[in-house]
């Protein structure tokens, strides 16, 4: 199928794409191989989506599409600094997973699959559900009881078989992984082509920039598959030679849950002992990231950095963001609430070029929207 292959990075095994797998033998998390990137030549100009950059894939793969990508980079003031915002929500389940979903389903539809197993908060499991279902394939999808109503009502009204599990995101996550002996799982979280789908924000960045690079990306980050994907995009284009250097990454999570950032400050590419509490940033509330080393090898290898926000300052940020007329859910107004911290540490500095990826519709959050304007 490809002379590409899968990479557990940890071991240094190899495995043949076209095998159905998920996981390597050892039980850790795998990648595509490094591919060489592709150059403004490869870009198919006549395809409105994020397979124009299907070149840059291991492998040549039949999309299932729902127009995914593209997103706009809006240019806003931010108090005296001037941002780019990608507008990943305007998406087609209004999410950035769905970048994910599209080159990571087509992929296992090409494989034969039928039938596929997903554990989400809400974007991952409503991109796949209906990438699932534009396929063809029968999908079950895991989510916590807390999640928002109008995420498992999305999931639902494509047809998948939603179960409600009791407990955190990680008690989610546990029981995917006890069922997914029954089913295939295409865990967002952990299937390698998923992140070949989002290394295509890169790649959009790049050709809205005019062919080159920003200075800084901002990212929201729960498991990191943004920070991953942005990584994997930007050092393509750089062993392409289409880019001088890479842009700097700089992660954000909520407070109340961030492992990476707390691994960040330890010097540590492992789990380090952290305190967990509730965040309205459901989105980000990933306690054992299963990438966390990679994540956090993409963060230093870009010189960046990860930070994290109180909820009152996600708060603010929402309604911030709101009255420049993006309206996000609290997942992406961390971006937001990270700002003006970013500025004043010096990490980002005036006059460079700076792009906040805002990654879900405040539609998804509407219910807890609703709530702020009452009483």
């Amino acid at each position: 199928m490809s002379q590409a292959q899968y990479l557990d990075p940890r071991t240094g095994n190899r495995y043949s794409l076209d095998e159905p797998r998920w996981r390597s033998d050892a039980g850790g998390p795998l990648l595509v191989e490094a591919l060489p990137g592709i150059g403004k030549d490869d870009i198919d100009s006549k395809t409105r989506s994020l397979w124009r950059y299907r070149a840059s894939l291991p492998l040549d793969i039949k999309p299932v599409t729902l127009g995914e990508g593209c997103t706009p980079l809006l240019e806003k003031s931010w108090g005296k600094e001037q941002l780019l915002f990608k507008a990943d929500w305007i998406s087609p389940t209004g999410s950035f997973k769905d970048k994910g979903a599209t080159v990571m389903v087509s992929f296992l539809k090409q494989l034969g699959i039928d039938a596929i197993l997903e554990d989400s908060s809400g974007n991952g499991g409503a991109a796949i559900s209906a990438y699932g279902v534009a396929a063809g394939m029968r999908v079950r999808i895991l989510c916590p009881e807390s999640t928002q109503p109008a995420k498992v009502a999305q999931m639902r009204i494509f047809g998948a078989d939603v179960r409600l599990i009791p407990g955190t995101r990680q008690d989610t996550e546990n029981a995917a992984l006890q069922q997914a002996s029954e089913v295939f799982y295409a865990s967002h979280n952990w299937h390698p082509f998923f992140l070949q789908g989002t290394k295509m924000t890169a790649y959009e960045i790049w050709e809205d920039l005019g062919f080159r690079a920003p200075d800084n990306v901002i990212l929201p980050v729960g498991a990191g598959s943004n920070v991953m994907g942005c990584d994997l995009g930007f050092c393509e284009l750089l062993a392409a030679g289409q880019i001088k250097k890479l842009p700097r990454i700089f992660g954000v999570q909520p407070a109340a849950c961030a492992p990476i950032k707390a691994s960040f400050d330890a010097g540590s590419f492992d789990l380090v002992p952290t305190e967990f509490s509730t965040t309205m940033a459901e989105g980000a509330s990933i306690r054992k990231p299963v990438r966390l080393k990679e994540v956090l090898s993409a963060v230093h290898r870009s010189a960046g950095a990860m930070v994290t926000v109180r909820e009152d300052e996600i708060l603010a940020a929402l309604h911030r963001l709101a009255g420049m007329g993006l309206f996000v859910e609290p997942t992406s107004a961390i971006v937001g609430a990270a700002i003006d911290q970013l500025y004043a540490s010096g990490k980002i500095r005036s006059g460079e070029t700076t792009v906040a990826l805002l990654s879900g519709s405040g539609l998804k959050a509407s219910a807890f929207v609703t709530k702020l304007f009452e009483g």
